[in-house]
């Protein structure tokens, strides 16, 4: 499959803003069944400055510094990107997670695809036992690591309640849990504490998802939006394989990757500092369209 990804952010300031200086984690990834065919961002006003890197993560980031002042800011991110991904089958034959756990724990590697450097507590995943107790009802002794992830994400597509007004950014893993309410980023949260706290591997995913409407209903330009979801570390032959919770399902085609890292503070698409304005309206629109 081929899509057409165009995500627009926008900040309208109270007053004028004199300085901005912003990271974009906006590319699109390479790999895993994904590759990028053409990728551009255009900012307005135009920036002083850009500095592109990879992070410890092999994810493209963009530093860019805007020196003029700006009651405005828009930040055009469109790319093309094909994806020919099969997951395994939800019932399919693994290793028990015990075997998984001290493999990883066995690791001798501390690049960015080792799976030790997911298996301990992040800045926004602490290991909490509640959560840990939590999973560990999913996954009784000798239990397929993809049986006891498949069960587990599950759960939380049912025990749990999408509600975007629920939780911010910032809202502590424990309110999270304890409300069972939340979104996208906290229920992948939420799933890799609970992972984690059984000595598993667990990455956080950033990137999109794609919408289909009702039967006879027409698509919505920008009704898209980003998506978090979960990356579990299932051995060597196995690799990383990709949970959805919110939606209770193992990642495929429908799924394209912007970035992935410990938890949300290593992927965020856009952060960054101002100067000037005590306050902000931001708008985020994205649309994911199928090309082929």
């Amino acid at each position: 499959m081929i899509y057409d990804i165009r995500h627009v952010t926008t900040y309208e300031y109270e007053s004028p803003v004199s300085f901005a200086r912003c990271t974009l984690r906006l590319e699109p990834r390479n790999g895993n069944g994904q590759e990028l065919i053409s990728h551009k961002v255009e900012i307005r006003p135009r920036p002083s400055e850009r500095h592109v890197r990879r992070d410890f993560f092999g994810t493209l980031t963009e530093s860019v510094v805007i020196d003029a002042a700006h009651r405005n800011l828009r930040i055009d991110s469109r790319s093309r990107v094909s994806v020919d991904r099969k997951p395994p089958a939800r019932d399919a034959v693994s290793p028990s997670w015990e075997s998984i756990r001290d493999v990883a724990f066995e690791a001798t590697s501390l690049g960015p695809s080792s799976p030790v450097g997911y298996v301990f507590a992040s800045p926004l995943v602490p290991v909490l036992r509640p959560v840990s107790a939590y999973a560990a009802s999913s996954f009784a002794p000798d239990t397929g690591i993809l049986a006891g992830a498949v069960d587990l994400m599950h759960r939380i597509r049912t025990e749990f309640r999408y509600d975007a007004k629920a939780t911010v950014i910032s809202t502590p893993l424990n309110e999270v849990f304890d409300k069972r309410h939340g979104v996208c980023q906290d229920f992948a949260h939420v799933m890799i504490a609970g992972l984690r706290g059984l000595g598993l591997p667990a990455a956080y995913v950033s990137g999109y998802l794609r919408t289909i409407p009702p039967p006879g209903q027409p698509r919505l330009q920008g009704a898209d939006a980003t998506h978090a979801w979960v990356s579990l570390w299932c051995g060597a032959e196995l690799g990383w394989i990709d949970f959805d919770p919110t939606n209770d399902l193992l990642v495929a085609n429908d799924h394209i990757v912007l970035a992935v890292g410990r938890d949300f503070s290593d992927v965020s698409p856009i952060d960054g500092i101002i100067v000037g304005s005590p306050k902000q309206k931001l708008g985020v629109a994205v649309d994911v369209l199928l090309v082929e």
